[in-house]
């Protein structure tokens, strides 16, 4: 089906400052938005400066400027001190060298508990792991300091997570793709030594852990190193959100039916609202209309509306059949069934 955008021309904004310094607290996403209309073409503004290698890392103290090149072309250019590692203390008291951060491609606090606590896996390797089966004292509720016994696996970790199915995903034909799981604490295995159970103590429990709750190895919930690139043929839906929200909007988090054999942390996908079908008959009407079933007779030829751009999102987590994804900029209601494909 036909996608349209409007703007397709890539220029630097009329209101880009001439310079700016890069603060504490930026985000890349801040700044090439501040720059661009169309904040995936970053690093077309550095096409010609030959001492950056990577436009994606930029530094709180950069000095970004904007200037003419040969071509007449507006480029973008950076003073840049040499970086000063920050100096830090060890455990054992022993001075170390840090080099400081690059600023964010993404804001760091919205996606966060994202990262950190919720997660998609197939219903196979969900059945797989072990589970949480009681504890000593007969209790059904567990927090941070309990110690609890589970069905062992056969390749036990010492470091562990508890978490436990949210949501079941489908995709807009009504397939299942895959389970939304939540991270519910942190773990570690005490005694593996017990035949088919092990015993193990609940360090961090963000929610409380019940009888039932799945033991899987500790899981990574670092950001991955995100890299803001523009979708080409990628297309795909919103199928779902993390909040359980039917209207959504800037700043929220959707759930699309594409994985990580096609998107990856940092893809930028426009989002596209499709009209309804129009039924073009001696009285055209839309498809669903209440007086339909009365005309079904008399029915005209079936035409679809193109989809219209109406937003714009960031992948930042990428599973096997599934992604997460936060909305960067909406001009309507976002909503399940959304069409995702190039900005």
């Amino acid at each position: 089906m036909p996608v349209y955008s409007f703007a397709d021309s890539i220029l630097v904004k009329d209101t880009a400052p001439e310079v700016y310094v890069v603060e504490k607290g930026d985000t890349l996403w801040d700044i090439s938005n501040m720059y661009l209309d169309k904040p995936w073409q970053w690093p077309e503004l550095w096409r010609t400066n030959i001492h950056i290698t990577n436009p994606h890392l930029i530094y709180p103290g950069d000095e970004l400027r904007l200037v003419k090149n040969e071509k007449g072309e507006t480029v973008l250019d950076v003073v840049r001190e040499s970086p000063k590692p920050e100096i830090k203390l060890s455990p054992e008291g022993v001075k170390a060298l840090k080099e400081p951060n690059a600023i964010p491609a993404l804001p760091w606090s919205i996606i966060k508990p994202y990262i950190e606590n919720e997660m998609i896996m197939s219903q196979q390797a969900y059945d797989r792991y072990p589970y949480i089966l009681g504890d000593h004292e007969g209790a059904v509720r567990y927090a941070t300091d309990s110690l609890v016994l589970g069905k062992a696996a056969r390749r036990s970790k010492e470091n562990l997570s508890i978490v436990r199915k949210q949501n079941e995903l489908f995709d807009m034909e009504g397939n299942f793709i895959g389970l939304q799981v939540r991270h519910l604490a942190k773990a570690k295995l005490v005694d593996a030594d017990l035949d088919n159970q092990a015993l193990i103590k609940i360090l961090e429990a963000k929610l409380e852990v019940k009888r039932g709750d799945k033991i899987i190895p500790a899981v990574k919930n670092e950001p991955d190193e995100v890299l803001l690139v523009a979708a080409e043929d990628q297309t795909g839906f919103i199928i779902d959100d993390l909040e359980q929200h039917n209207l959504l909007g800037k700043y929220n988090v959707v759930v699309l039916d594409i994985g990580s054999d096609q998107v990856s942390a940092g893809t930028i996908m426009g989002i596209y609202s499709q009209g309804p079908r129009i039924i073009d008959g001696k009285q055209p009407k839309y498809e669903g209309e209440s007086d339909m079933i009365r005309s079904a007779f008399n029915m005209g030829d079936e035409i679809s509306q193109p989809a219209m751009k109406v937003g714009e999102l960031v992948v930042f987590k990428a599973f096997d059949t599934a992604s997460y994804a936060l909305i960067t900029k909406s001009a309507k209601v976002i909503k399940r069934g959304m069409i995702v494909a190039k900005p």
